[in-house]
């Protein structure tokens, strides 16, 4: 090593790694961004002498950040050490929203790219209405967008992604993956006792619920089971009595419901099967429920909604008493919606995303009529997705609060 000789006139030259060395810009930045992602209670605790924002409390100060769009994080967290702190990444954010009661809607859409199949997970923010995106899904091998199922909590702010299908080689998985938004990763849980793809899925008190599908070589299954997230165990449940792939599901007064939609040239009417949890059983959908069935449904205000692929994009709502559908009040589906969709719901909307991400959101207005029971109508309005998702299409959507 060579030897530094210094004089008393001179200031001492530190070596390489010294404590005192004085950083460059660029350096002292990277350190100070360190620090602050992961803080030391110390560090924490100093910080707080200086305020969120000068002449307001605290936690006034705290209420309005909390509301930024995370789409602004990235410039607003460069204005001092407080907000950088705050708002350096989502974990903190979200858990510090949790912790004050914030309970805002989030449409997670599992979207792939149409020309390379990469899947990806996009999410829009629908107080702001603008997106942002979460880490990608630990998935060793290149999968099918379309196999998997996606269910959801939504009050816990949790999404568990599972199934699915190895591109190509037609292999189902068993794969089972949760998401949290308040920590925002992925976790893996415990595998599916069965392999499967393109099955039915649904959450009835808090049990996520899946049965039918593919196996390998598409072969159809009649097998279901159920995951308790708490503990991660999934067990079977009773056989559907019948091999069968979904087209659709949806859990209506506690009940899962299963079809396997209109195949093609419809000389044969669908199948459908509705399972019980409270007795473990199967049984046949009614005739009307699982003939009309001819979209992808959401529930809203405890009653089944179908957004038709055939009836000119109009939304319709199945009748039980009269085992039929009819068609609600109010305009199709606006045109910049394209095929496929992914829907959901919350509350009284219903969001339908198509091709490139556009989302439609429709506000279903219940009303009584004469005859005592309830009609619907629906209003529409377009949210348009940003130029660089014009490649992109949804595979699925969930609704989660944060």
């Amino acid at each position: 090593m060579q030897r530094v000789r210094l004089s008393s006139q001179q200031a001492p030259v530190h070596k390489l790694g010294d404590s005192q060395m004085t950083l460059s810009p660029k350096f002292r930045l990277a350190v100070i961004q360190s620090s602050l992602l992961n803080p030391s209670p110390e560090l924490e605790a100093s910080l707080r002498a200086e305020p969120f924002i000068p002449g307001l409390p605290d936690d006034v100060a705290l209420n309005c950040l909390l509301r930024l769009p995370v789409e602004s994080h990235a410039a607003c967290r460069a204005v001092c050490k407080r907000w950088h702190l705050l708002l350096g990444n989502k974990e903190r954010f979200f858990t510090r929203r949790k912790e004050l009661g914030f309970k805002d809607p989030w449409l997670f859409v599992f979207a792939f790219h149409k020309c390379t199949g990469k899947i990806q997970w996009q999410v829009l923010d629908l107080t702001h209405y603008c997106w942002h995106t979460i880490p990608a899904m630990p998935c060793k091998d290149k999968v099918c967008p379309h196999g998997f199922r996606c269910v959801s909590i939504p009050r816990e702010g949790t999404l568990f992604v599972c199934g699915g299908m190895v591109s190509d080689v037609d292999c189902p998985l068993d794969l089972v993956l949760k998401y949290e938004m308040q920590k925002n990763r992925w976790t893996v849980m415990n595998k599916m006792i069965t392999a499967r793809s393109f099955f039915a899925s649904g959450v009835i008190g808090g049990m996520i619920y899946v049965a039918g599908g593919s196996s390998a070589d598409l072969f159809e299954l009649d097998s279901a089971e159920v995951l308790d997230p708490v503990k991660g165990n999934w067990r079977t449940i009773a056989s559907m009595g019948t091999n069968m792939a979904s087209y659709d599901a949806a859990v209506l007064d506690g009940k899962l419901l299963v079809t396997e939609g209109w195949l093609w040239p419809f000389f044969v009417s669908p199948r459908g099967q509705v399972y019980d949890p409270s007795t473990d059983n199967w049984e046949s959908m009614a005739v009307g429920l699982r003939e009309g069935w001819t979209g992808s449904s959401v529930v809203v205000y405890e009653h089944l909604f179908v957004v038709s692929e055939l009836e000119r994009m109009k939304l319709k709502v199945y009748d039980p008493s009269t085992d039929s559908w009819e068609t609600i009040e109010g305009p199709p589906l606006p045109e910049q919606i394209c095929k496929p969709f992914a829907v959901n719901a919350c509350d009284c909307r219903v969001y339908v995303v198509g091709r490139n991400l556009h989302v439609a959101v429709g506000h279903i207005t219940r009303l009584s009529t004469s005859e005592k029971k309830w009609s619907f109508s629906v209003q529409w309005q377009v949210v348009d997705a940003p130029d660089n998702f014009s490649d992109l299409t949804p595979s699925s959507s969930q609704v989660l609060f944060a």
